[in-house]
């Protein structure tokens, strides 16, 4: 139903489902009084403001390249991620807090099974929109929305912790686990914040496209690069959407520039085709610069 959504409408409808959650986890949260909901609800609150971050980190990285950008604007999701894992992290310290002072409050457990109910749709409304994100994340290359997706999936195994937890504290009378649920949550989120900012920092730093990416684009070009005498030094990065590809193609000294032209024209075709954000570099070279661990072309 998704599939066909750009990725600044997806983002657009993130910040709604996080309105959307927000609004039914404070409910939640005034309904029963629960801390354990309130730090809920504090997380999917860092949800609205990722999503707004997001939305803009989407259409600024699908700018095209100008003057002063001239690979493209594509890491700006990656700014957005690392905000998002700041406030994520700040959510958990604010959690930390209110769950270190519930437990200097005496309580009883008997919350209304309303709130717990409206905290449960909540969730699923959140697990719902998780899987699109996430789905959307690889198929659009987009760290804002993948990030987005690993979030809310977090989000999603946190509530459902607070829920069992809360479930058994109405069972069993023990009011204490609220607070200790409180902080187990702020935990979780402290960890995912880390994750998202850990991930986003790596795109930043030029890493290298995934394994598997690698060995589909090396059997692209030894398949593709027929007349030349070896190809090394491949170097791939990834940045946002776009990806980039270089690497050295050494051929007979005598080749000419359209014969040796010729050859990298099927390779970046071949690649473009199997990978349409690619960004191609090749560098021709006579055959004195052949590398031992160079690969030759099949």
């Amino acid at each position: 139903m998704f599939q066909r959504f750009s990725a600044t409408q997806l983002a657009t409808g993130s910040i709604l489902i996080a309105l959307a959650v927000t609004g039914l986890k404070a409910l939640a949260w005034m309904l029963t009084g629960s801390v354990a909901l309130l730090s809920d609800a504090l997380e999917s609150f860092v949800n609205i403001g990722g999503a707004v971050i997001a939305w803009f980190a989407v259409r600024y990285a699908q700018r095209p390249a100008d003057d002063g950008h001239p690979y493209g604007h594509h890491k700006a999701e990656y700014f957005s991620a690392v905000a998002e894992g700041i406030m994520i992290v700040i959510a958990a310290l604010v959690i930390l807090h209110a769950a270190v002072d519930a437990f200097g409050r005496p309580a009883t457990a008997d919350w209304s099974t309303a709130g717990l109910l409206v905290n449960a749709l909540a969730m699923i409304l959140n697990l719902a929109w998780a899987r699109v994100l996430l789905a959307a994340g690889g198929r659009l290359k987009s760290p804002a929305l993948a990030a987005g997706g690993r979030h809310l999936m977090s989000d999603v195994w946190t509530s459902a912790g607070v829920l069992a937890g809360l479930v058994l504290a109405l069972a069993s009378g023990w009011a204490f686990l609220d607070p200790l649920l409180a902080l187990l949550v702020a935990v979780n989120i402290l960890r995912e914040g880390w994750l998202v900012i850990a991930s986003s920092i790596g795109g930043l730093m030029d890493t290298a496209a995934p394994e598997e990416e690698r060995r589909k684009i090396e059997e692209i070009i030894h398949r593709m690069a027929t007349g030349a005498l070896q190809v090394h030094d491949l170097k791939t990065r990834r940045a946002g959407q776009a990806l980039f590809i270089e690497f050295h193609m050494v051929v007979d000294g005598a080749m000419t520039v359209r014969a040796s032209h010729g050859i990298c024209d099927l390779i970046e075709i071949a690649l473009r085709d199997a990978l349409p954000e690619a960004q191609v570099v090749i560098h021709v070279e006579p055959e004195h610069k052949l590398e031992p661990a160079g690969i030759k072309p099949r």
